[in-house]
Formats: C-alpha cells, sequence, structure tokens
C-alpha cells in the first residue's frame, strides 16, 4: 500500500490545478506550506466538498453525489464508499486531530494522522505513514496560519515547506458537503470503539443528505451532525459477527431524538465534552460474509425537517 500523504499530496496537486473551476484559493505561505482555501473565504462548492473527501480519504474511497429526499424536499445527498475502510476512514478521514495554536481553534482530518500515530485507531489497525510531506484538512472559521503549519511540521515529524492544509469551514456548501461523506467513517468508528476489530470491515458505503449551509458555524456544525446521526445510513460487510451489532447506529444512544445544537450547547460547545457515541449514522445494514444480515437503526426525517428549516 502507497504512502497515504502521498496519494493525498496528488489529490492537492490536482485541487490546485483546477483551483479556479473548483472555486478554491492556494496560499503560498511564508514558510513555503501550502494553505488550499476549500470554503472559508473561497466561495466551494459541491464540486470541493467531494474533492475535499477524497482528499480526505488519501484517495481510498469513491465519492459522488445523487438526488433524494428529506421531508418531501429533494435535496443533494452524498455517497462514499470503500474497499480501505481502516486506512482510508479511520486513519485518514476521521477528524481526530485538536488544533489549539497561538489564535487559532480547528480540527484536523486527513492522512498527516497517520503520521502522529497517536490516536487508538493506529494501535488497533497497526499502520503509521511514512512520508516527506504531511496533509491535514483543516475545519475552522479562519485559515490557518504559520503557527498551525509549525505544529503540524513538529507532530508530523515533516519539514514546514511539507505542509499541505485543505481549510474549510463548517458553514460552506464545502462543509456541509464533506460531512455528508461521513456517514461510512462513522459505522467503521462506532464498530472499532465498541470493539470490533476494524481489520475484519472489509468495505463500507455510507450516504447522508447535504445540510443547507447555515449563517453561523455553531449552527452549521450543528446542522451537519444531524444530517448523519438522523440521515446518515451504511452499509458494511464484515468478516466475523459480533453480539454488538445493534450499538452501532445513532438510535442506540441515550441522547438520541434530541438535535445537536442542543447537544452541543448542553456541553457548551466542547466536542470532546459530548459522548462519542452520538457521533453514528442513522441506520446501518451490517452483512457477516457467509451468515447473517443485520439492519438496525433509522432515519428520522422529522428531525431533518426541523434542523435544516424546511
Amino acid at each position: 500500500m502507497d504512502s497515504l500523504n502521498r496519494t493525498a499530496t496528488e489529490l492537492v496537486d490536482e485541487a490546485i490545478d483546477f483551483a479556479d473551476e473548483l472555486n478554491v484559493g492556494v496560499h503560498q505561505l511564508d514558510s513555503e506550506a501550502l494553505v488550499v482555501d476549500f470554503g472559508v473565504d473561497a466561495p466551494g462548492g459541491i464540486e470541493a466538498g467531494l474533492m475535499l473527501a477524497e482528499i480526505q480519504t488519501a484517495g481510498l474511497a469513491t465519492v459522488q453525489t445523487r438526488m433524494d429526499e428529506v421531508g418531501g424536499a429533494p435535496l443533494t445527498h452524498v455517497e462514499l464508499s470503500t474497499d480501505q475502510p481502516a486506512l482510508a476512514l479511520l486513519c485518514s478521514q476521521k477528524a481526530g486531530w485538536e488544533i489549539e495554536t497561538d489564535g487559532f481553534d480547528g480540527l484536523g482530518s486527513g492522512p498527516a494522522r497517520a503520521l502522529v500515530a497517536r490516536e487508538e485507531e493506529f494501535q488497533r489497525i497497526g499502520y503509521r505513514d511514512d512520508f516527506e510531506f504531511a496533509v491535514l484538512c483543516v475545519e475552522s472559521e479562519t485559515l490557518p496560519d504559520e503557527g498551525v503549519v509549525e505544529h503540524v511540521a513538529e507532530l508530523a515529524e515533516v519539514a514546514e515547506s511539507g505542509v499541505f492544509l485543505p481549510a474549510f469551514s463548517a458553514a460552506s456548501t464545502t462543509g456541509s458537503t464533506a460531512m455528508a461523506a461521513r456517514a461510512a467513517e462513522l459505522a467503521a468508528f462506532r464498530l472499532s470503539e465498541l470493539g470490533y476489530d476494524p481489520l475484519d470491515i472489509r468495505s463500507v458505503a455510507g450516504s447522508a443528505p447535504v445540510a443547507p449551509v447555515a449563517g453561523d458555524e455553531e449552527t452549521a456544525i450543528a446542522r451537519t451532525n444531524d444530517a448523519l446521526a438522523y440521515g446518515g445510513q451504511a452499509h458494511v460487510v464484515v468478516d466475523e459477527p459480533f453480539d454488538r451489532f445493534d450499538d452501532v447506529p445513532s438510535t442506540a444512544t441515550a441522547e438520541y431524538g434530541r438535535p445537536f445544537a442542543e447537544i452541543f450547547e448542553d456541553a457548551d460547545w466542547d466536542f470532546y465534552e459530548v459522548d462519542e457515541s452520538v457521533f453514528a449514522p442513522a441506520q446501518v445494514t451490517i452483512d457477516v460474509i457467509g451468515g447473517d444480515t443485520h439492519v438496525v437503526g433509522d432515519v428520522n426525517e422529522d428531525l431533518l425537517v426541523e434542523s435544516f428549516g424546511l
């Protein structure tokens, strides 16, 4: 398997080549690090969101859109599928890097996490990347600065000139699109957190609606999580049976039925104070190869209609 950061770097180069078509901006900092604005100051869009999801999964997933309905309203949905779920979803796409530098707060996803490999997923999977470039997708209201570059370069053990930072805000079309691509990742994440061997997950496909773009970051973060927890669906193919498949979807959590605006408000918008079990797709089909097929959870269109303001 090629380096996750190598393939992601190639995708970033492609995004730069088509920056005008994707409505993204490219900024080279004094350190020679590159910030690619997918939806902070640049407008971005659905195609930018799809490209961002490809970068987040290091090119190991197929990402596309389809049209479907929520409460009778036609909305864009994003579909993502992969036959490399451990690497693409858990070692790359998962937003597991909290960025707190002087004057900057953000959340990092993408393959640069695999250069650090401190999160539990990497111990379970037994993977650590080794490459001269680091690609970290940064979700924030502002573009990352030299302090973020220095932080990433130090932890990933690369030169500052080798840092690539695709950036986006939740309150953007890019953000809504990229978040909708996370249903498959959340299904794999929940299985892993429940004790299932992530290497026994053979393939995952997921879909979720693209939430209408909110006017502020907090509302956008709440809506995009509602889109996953109440409208996200996943199909998972696994090797082995498990006695906790029923606990995978969001319907199994104590917080189920509450909009994320309320959940986050109760936690003072500190996402790490929220029980991680709420970050799950609404409905999941789990096929055990040669065994049973389990269908668990359900979508909640009424809550989505309220959250989306339809």
